[in-house]
């Protein structure tokens, strides 16, 4: 297990420590989940400490269930620092490397995966084609990863010549997902399980197979249309696991947050690795960014029925969770009102 070393420069800023804001400012931030509409779950964390957490809304609305600390919300796409964690540890073993080729592993794939290595796939420079764009209109039944491998061996080109540019892939993270099914003789489920979600006793963390295993505590999604709450909770891609399909919950993520502090999961310099950009803003599953002259390290996560965001800020050992089960709006401008607030103290 590896711990954090004590080396390093860190920023003076002044962080609220002994009270939290007003109450009233947080709430009027989160107006909008309130109540009996579909909630949001918030944690703010400093240096290990919880200085805010809140609650809002429904989990389950036929039930009238409210959102609480366990509630189990899709991540949609911050699930892929989850996914990459996962390469990164067979990295760590020795078993792949960032310049590994995809057909070292998948040697099905035509000619024209060739120069694609996993460097890129983790930093979305492989140029492969979205599987969402490829789905049949015909289809009926929501793909999985193993159905994205088998669309994508059906092309024959890419966007642009594999570490040339920079596309958002999540093609590339079900491949991803499926590469650790073939090197552990796991399931993707199964490993995050035994490796990652049990060893931080992340206990109720699911990377969910409808039939296979269940989400306790679940938080269904809805969007909300001109103050009509409609179900919204699957689509036709969201049984892919390796670029949004684990559940948690900020009880869960605390925990995950903690442990990427201390270097729990893997080692320090591989860790850091992942949180290196190589094109555009994009490490390992994460996006690294400029905010307000801060470091930050974050994803947002977006799908049918849900809205995610989790930032970091390494220098301050400040994080921010924000989970909604919801489509529509976007929660990033709320973890950066909560950072002005707590952190910058704007």
């Amino acid at each position: 297990m590896f711990k954090k070393t004590t080396a390093g420069l860190y920023i003076t800023l002044t962080l609220i420590q002994c009270s939290n804001p007003k109450a009233d400012n947080i709430d009027a931030l989160f107006s909008e989940y309130q109540n009996e509409a579909p909630g949001a779950a918030i944690m703010v964390i400093h240096k290990g400490e919880i200085l805010l957490e809140r609650y809002y809304g429904l989990a389950d609305m036929s039930t009238k269930t409210k959102v609480a600390k366990t509630s189990n919300f899709r991540l949609a796409s911050v699930s892929k620092q989850f996914t990459a964690m996962a390469i990164l540890q067979l990295m760590d073993q020795g078993i792949i490397s960032f310049s590994t080729g995809l057909r070292e592993l998948f040697p099905e794939f035509p000619s024209y995966a060739e120069a694609i290595n996993y460097g890129q796939l983790l930093h979305h420079t492989s140029g492969l084609l979205d599987y969402e764009d490829l789905i049949p209109d015909s289809a009926t039944v929501p793909v999985r990863d193993a159905e994205v491998l088998e669309l994508l061996l059906h092309q024959d080109s890419t966007y642009f010549p594999p570490g040339s540019n920079y596309s958002y892939s999540n093609s590339g993270y079900a491949l991803l997902a499926l590469t650790v099914e073939r090197l552990s003789g796991l399931t993707f489920s199964e490993y995050l399980e035994e490796y990652l979600f049990r060893p931080l006793e992340m206990d109720e963390s699911v990377a969910f197979v409808d039939g296979i295993n269940t989400i306790p505590n679940r938080a269904f999604g809805y969007h909300v249309d001109n103050g009509n709450t409609q179900y919204s909770d699957q689509s036709m891609t969201s049984s892919v696991l390796g670029d949004g399909g684990i559940y948690s919950s900020v009880s869960d993520l605390y925990k995950w947050d903690q442990a990427l502090f201390n270097f729990e999961l893997v080692s320090e310099d591989l860790l850091d690795s992942a949180f290196t950009p190589w094109l555009e803003n994009y490490g390992c599953g994460w996006r690294i960014e400029d905010y307000k002259g801060l470091k930050r390290i974050s994803h947002t996560g977006s799908t049918i029925g849900f809205r995610t965001d989790y930032q970091r800020f390494p220098e301050m050992e400040f994080s921010i969770i924000i989970l909604t089960n919801r489509r529509e709006p976007g929660v990033q401008y709320l973890a950066e009102a909560l950072t002005d607030i707590y952190l910058l103290k704007e």
